[in-house]
């Protein structure tokens, strides 16, 4: 069997200023992925275009997913983290081009009011989520599908200090680069 390349894509961690981060419910008709609706929730992704570059991207994507543009950069992790697709799903998702994502994972902290975010309408795109909440990060390793789940146990750790600050109140100035 021939192995299918990674999709290029990017992910985004919304931080709240109380150190949670914005989970989407998928719709059932947004791909191949649904399972069950206790692991339908994920953070904001999506592909990378021809040319364009990850932290544009990610930009994009979260704009586009969810209608926020009042966001401020805080980190970038390390690497890319990739995810295969089960066989059932690989032959569905994508037109059967990939065989999973690699993904580089940005973290940006929300500075708008939350009627900004407007997950029916988002960015003038289709809507992708049905419902949304800020969450625990540590939680959301229990919520997403569980082929994706390594790969948010690597978000959650790149990303723990930073959502550990917010909750203390101590805002990360700046914008720093999550190191192993």
């Amino acid at each position: 069997m021939v192995k299918l390349p990674y999709r290029p894509c990017v992910g985004v961690a919304l931080f709240d200023r109380e150190g949670r981060v914005f989970v989407g419910r998928r719709l059932r008709k947004a791909g191949p992925e649904h399972v069950d609706d206790t692991h339908a929730w994920q953070m904001p992704q999506g592909g990378i275009d021809p040319g364009e570059e990850p932290l544009a991207a990610a930009t994009r994507e979260l704009w586009e997913e969810t209608g926020v543009r009042s966001a401020r950069l805080l980190a970038e992790a390390p690497g890319w983290y990739s995810y295969d697709l089960p066989e059932a799903v690989a032959g569905r998702a994508w037109k059967g081009r990939y065989g999973g994502q690699t993904q580089k994972w940005f973290a940006f902290l929300f500075t708008g009011p939350e009627t900004e975010i407007a997950i029916a309408t988002p960015g003038g795109h289709d809507p992708e989520f049905d419902a949304w909440r800020w969450e625990r990060l540590a939680a959301v390793t229990d919520l997403i599908i569980p082929f994706k789940r390594p790969v948010y146990e690597k978000v959650v750790a790149a990303f723990a200090p930073l959502a550990a600050s917010l909750a203390r109140g101590t805002e990360p100035s700046g914008t720093v680069r999550q190191d192993d």
